[in-house]
């Protein structure tokens, strides 16, 4: 398990060009990444473009992370949900539009060895364990947003609350479950 300072660190020197960094830190979270991306579209293939897309956007934009008390994972985790949420809706949209989209085709892919495997399992067992301790509507709403990448407007419509509310919901949710996640 790799600490914040060292994510941190890693970031701060990819923001300067350092492939060493990079290699470092893609070891240490790909996996996590991955995990998250084959969530939110449940297609391998998909989810590999989103990682790698998500990579290069950690890349390029590694010079405008800005410590502010929160975890770096949580960058790395926001700006790969983001990546796997956009391409889940370019998926939708292509889907009820009837196009035929080449990206959707299955393509051979190396598997991840089993240490990574082990690893990502063993911390998804964590953060399912986490969302078990929130309240049962937390929880929903938190893999309704982060997981299916439902809206904010969309969450609160479903769940009968005002929109405010659904933000604190999630916000709350979030600091429960990094807490959970650090003990």
């Amino acid at each position: 398990m790799v600490s914040d300072a060292e994510i941190e660190a890693a970031i701060e020197r990819l923001a300067r060009g350092d492939r060493a960094a990079f290699d470092a830190l893609y070891s240490a979270v790909s996996g996590q990444l991955f995990g998250l991306c084959i969530r939110v579209l449940r297609d391998r293939s998909l989810a590999e473009d989103a990682l790698q897309e998500a990579w290069v956007r950690i890349w390029n934009n590694a010079s405008g992370y800005r410590r502010t008390g929160a975890s770096p994972m949580a960058w790395l985790v926001t700006l790969t949900r983001n990546v796997a949420i956009d391409r889940l809706r370019a998926e939708r949209a292509a889907a009820t539009s009837g196009a035929d989209d080449l990206t959707a085709m299955p393509v051979a892919a190396d598997d991840p060895g089993p240490e990574r495997v082990t690893l990502a399992r063993a911390e998804l067992r964590r953060l399912a364990d986490c969302l078990g301790e929130l309240p049962e509507d937390r929880g929903r709403a938190i893999r309704g947003a982060y997981l299916d990448g439902a809206s904010y407007a969309e969450l609160a419509a479903r769940f009968a609350v005002p929109l405010n509310t659904m933000r604190s919901w999630l916000r709350r949710g979030l600091i429960a479950l990094k807490e959970c996640m650090d003990r």
